[in-house]
């Protein structure tokens, strides 16, 4: 208690001296004027006044909006101590406007806020006309209540410091004004005037009002009852009289009696489900009555009738709110338009007939329940010999289908034979008559009318639009069916009708079949026009699956299941075949009225996982993966392999034998060489002095060789005169000339090249290719059994000039006298040669000592030991040589 005490005390104090600084504050500056309330988007003009001191002028002064500065350009100077400015007011937020001082003297610093005033702007708008003033004085009970309420549209800007209220005012012309009043942002308001003045003129305005001003809307001058809304009629009643089928009686009771307002009235009706509403002339309707008889209307058909009503004077009054409905079915009458026939066929091509479904909706103005179809199918080809008709009648109860438009009923289901033309008549029957006749005819199945041509079928909203051209101008109407596979439901368009929408209710997503059917004259049927569509395509609910892979060894073979068509919810624009083996991953796109593909370019023994997505024009789906591994080997490639193999070899071997035959003279040649024949040898030619005595060949020897007997001496009793030259001339006689003969006990040689040399001739051989010269000497013991001669016969030389190649003996001279130990045979100086097949006499080679020969000796070539004795003192005879031999010729050719 006593610290809030001491509080008081201290705030009492500070209030005091408060108010005694207040009380010693002399300002300046003088600002003017006071006014507070502006428009906004006025120019508003302030003065600032210097007062009570001489130490600032009208110079040192500025004007300051806020904390911005007004530019000079906004200034007029007055006099030396006052100074004007005028500036836009455009915001809607209150500002100050503030004098000061600019000069910075210390009196000034000190003294600042008797240098400084300022007026505080607030901004606002004036009141905006009232506009659409209108006023309403409604039922109540038997009565016009009193009140009369009035509303009007106010376009006030929002915003500003200033309040706008309204003030209704309603005066009785020549009586009294009533008031009402409306808050802020109200645009209605009511009067009460007591008692409703009927038949009295009345004036009525609304006034807006705030602190910057007032404004009035337009005045109202009418009648009392031009402000009057009654209830609407009561008791409305619908008669219907079986004698008027298209017509209804409408009853009610006139709302507000006649002494206070005279009425019109409005009557609306429409057909139950209907949604547009047909409204009675008012022209055909007086006023103040009290009934009306609507015509022309359907019959057997429940209508909905209302009525309402006004001042009977045009302009003025409002109409009442519309009655309650009233319901009421017209009479029957019999149908004035006949049934609508069609027909659904099921080909059956094993029994070569048709399976017909003939179906049938109520007439459009079947005026009355149909009780029974009157039916008639009869072959075109047969005639009535009666002459009576003979319908069918089916009686209906209830409809046996419904469709998306309404319901049909399934007459009858007949089988009718391909090459049958039948005709269909149907009338419809209710309680009162028959309906005309629907004539349809099934024609053959080859008796074929030609279709409608471009037929086109789009969305369009919420509806199907059906469009087509025209084919033959006896075309009298058109059918369009439309099915999805489970429901069928079909409507009849007039001759003259192109583009139609599809009546009926459609789901989304769901495939239609849409066929156009043209019926020429008498019910004749045209050949259909189908097209498939949809309402609204989706995305398909299921992706494709890969029910079967095929892999090869570079591609493989898919087969995928196509969507069932009740998840596809839409057209399958194309497929999109996506596979991957791991590291990279491909795509193809197929159509979408395909369901396999052969994927191609793949790598052999691999694995492949596989997808395919199905897409619409709305979006895609993936379907499962799959997997396949191909091939290492392609099939059939082993066997290919294995065959290429052995055809090549076989080839091969046909190509060599081929070779083989064609070149078996070269193959033998390379082979097996040709044997040199001794008997063709020219060496019967060497010394014509010398003729050979012709012996019969040996049955070991080849025919035609000469044999030659020489004695065999020591290697010592060589010419003399050559033994010297023998050194010199040995490897002439290696590198130009070889003897050529045949040793050993064989009559076959190797084939040895030959050449010879003469002591005159110098180291001239023989340069013809084809020609070896042979020279030979035959020894004196014989050859194969020949006797040989005495130790006193000379060598004969011989000279061939035969073809045949040098014996190996011949080859290698050198070894004839390589070794001095060996022992050499001594031969005769005269030797007789035996020449074969009448050779030409041979001339005797005569060795004459003055031509330096006092003997020859001959070292034999022997090529294996056994051919020569030991030399230590054993015998000087051969063991095992050959009876005969060609030996080198160490001493040359000598001319004869």
């Amino acid at each position: 208690m006593v610290s809030a005490k001491v509080l008081q005390l201290v705030l009492l104090a500070c209030i005091a001296s408060a108010l005694a600084a207040r009380a010693e504050y002399v300002s300046y500056l003088m600002t003017a004027p006071h006014t507070k309330l502006l428009q906004i988007g006025t120019n508003f003009t302030a003065t600032c006044v210097i007062q009570n001191t001489t130490e600032v002028t009208v110079d040192d002064l500025y004007w300051s909006l806020g904390l911005t500065p007004v530019p000079t350009e906004l200034y007029t100077r007055i006099n030396s101590t006052a100074l004007n400015v005028t500036i836009p007011i455009t915001r809607e937020t209150p500002d100050w406007l503030f004098c000061s001082v600019k000069k910075s003297s210390p009196d000034v610093i000190l003294n600042r806020s008797k240098y400084k005033h300022g007026i505080l702007l607030q901004k606002g708008y004036l009141p905006v006309k009232p506009v659409n003033l209108s006023c309403m004085a409604v039922q109540k009970g038997a009565i016009i209540s009193p009140v009369m309420v009035c509303e009007w549209e106010s376009k006030q800007p929002q915003g500003g410091q200033f309040t706008t209220t309204y003030n209704l005012v309603v005066r009785v012309v020549g009586y009294r004004d009533y008031t009402g009043t409306a808050g802020p942002g109200k645009t209605s308001a009511e009067v009460n005037l007591s008692t409703f003045p009927h038949f009295m003129p009345m004036e009525i305005w609304v006034e807006a009002t705030n602190e910057l001003g007032t404004a009035e809307s337009e005045h109202l001058n009418k009648d009392a009852n031009s402000f009057v809304k009654t209830n609407p009629p009561s008791n409305v009643q619908v008669i219907s009289e079986k004698t008027f089928t298209k017509s209804l009686l409408v009853n009610w009771t006139q709302p507000l009696a006649k002494v206070h307002l005279e009425l019109t009235y409005e009557i609306r009706y429409c057909s139950d489900g209907c949604h547009q509403w047909d409204y009675v002339p008012s022209t055909e309707i007086d006023k103040n009555i009290h009934s009306f008889r609507l015509q022309d209307l359907t019959p057997y058909t429940v209508y909905i009738t209302q009525v309402r009503c006004k001042n009977v004077h045009p302009g003025y009054g409002y109409w009442s709110e519309w009655s309650n409905n009233a319901t009421k079915r017209t009479p029957e009458d019999r149908p004035t338009s006949k049934p609508d026939l069609w027909l659904s066929i099921d080909e059956d091509e094993s029994n070569n007939e048709r399976q017909v479904k003939l179906l049938v909706k109520e007439p459009k103005y079947s005026n009355g329940r149909i009780i029974r179809y009157d039916m008639k199918i009869q072959d075109l080809k047969e005639k009535d010999k009666s002459g009576a008709d003979q319908w069918e009648k089916i009686t209906v109860s209830e409809p046996e289908a419904n469709s998306s438009s309404g319901h049909f009923t399934l007459l009858k289901q007949i089988h009718v034979a391909d090459n049958t033309h039948l005709q269909v008549r149907v009338k419809a029957v209710n309680s009162v008559g028959k309906s005309p006749e629907a004539t349809l005819v099934i024609p053959k199945k080859s008796h074929v009318l030609p279709p409608v041509r471009d037929l086109k079928v789009y969305p369009d909203w919420d509806k199907l639009m059906v469009m087509w051209n025209s084919t033959d101008p006896l075309e009298y109407e058109y059918v369009v069916e439309v099915s999805d596979g489970q429901q069928m439901d079909w409507q009849k368009e007039g001759q003259s009708v192109r583009k139609t929408a599809v009546r009926g209710y459609l789901e989304e997503f769901v495939r239609y079949n849409v066929s156009v059917y043209p019926i020429y004259r008498h019910g004749w049927i045209g050949k259909p026009a189908r097209v498939e569509a949809y309402l609204r395509q989706g995305v398909p609910l299921d992706g494709p699956s890969v029910t079967s892979s095929k892999p090869g060894c570079f591609n493989a073979y898919l087969e995928w299941t196509d969507i069932p068509e009740h998840r596809r919810r839409g057209f399958i624009t194309y497929y999109t075949i996506f596979y991957s083996d791991g590291n990279e991953r491909h795509f193809v796109r197929v159509p979408g009225n395909i369901t396999s593909y052969t994927l191609k370019s793949l790598s052999r023994n691999t694995r492949y996982d596989v997808w395919i997505t199905a897409s619409t024009i709305n979006g895609s789906v993936d379907g499962f993966n799959h997997s396949f591994h191909t091939l290492k080997y392609a099939p059939g490639e082993i066997e290919g392999i294995v065959v290429g193999v052995s055809l090549g070899f076989l080839f091969v071997v046909i190509l060599t034998m081929l070779l083989c035959i064609c070149k078996k003279d070269v193959i033998k040649e390379n082979f097996w060489p040709q044997i040199p024949n001794p008997g063709e040898s020219t060496i019967g030619n060497w010394s014509p002095d010398y003729p050979l005595k012709a012996e019969t060949p040996n049955e070991n020897c080849l025919s035609g060789i000469s044999v030659l007997d020489v004695d065999v001496c020591d290697g010592k009793s060589v010419f003399e005169e050559d033994k010297a030259s023998l050194p010199l001339k040995k490897d002439k006689y290696l590198s130009e000339e070889h003897s050529s003969g045949i040793g050993g006990s064989s009559c076959m040689s190797s084939p040895r090249q030959s050449v010879s040399d003469s002591d005159e001739g110098g180291d001239v051989a023989d340069t013809t290719a084809s020609t070896v010269q042979y020279s030979s000497v035959v020894a004196s013991n014989g050859y194969k059994g020949q006797t040989p001669g005495s130790q006193s016969q000379q060598a004969v030389f011989s000279r061939s000039e035969s073809t045949q190649p040098l014996l190996e003996s011949e080859e290698n001279p050198d070894t004839l006298a390589s070794d001095g130990s060996r022992h050499c045979q001594r031969f005769p100086r005269q030797t007789n040669f035996t020449a074969s097949e009448g050779n030409a006499d041979f001339n005797q080679l005569e060795m004459e000592e003055q031509n330096g020969l006092r003997s020859l000796e001959f070292c034999p070539l022997v090529e294996d030991s056994e051919h020569m004795m030991p030399a230590d003192g054993q015998s000087e005879t051969w063991a095992s040589a050959p009876a005969s031999s060609y030996m080198p010729q160490l001493g040359g050719y000598r001319p004869q």
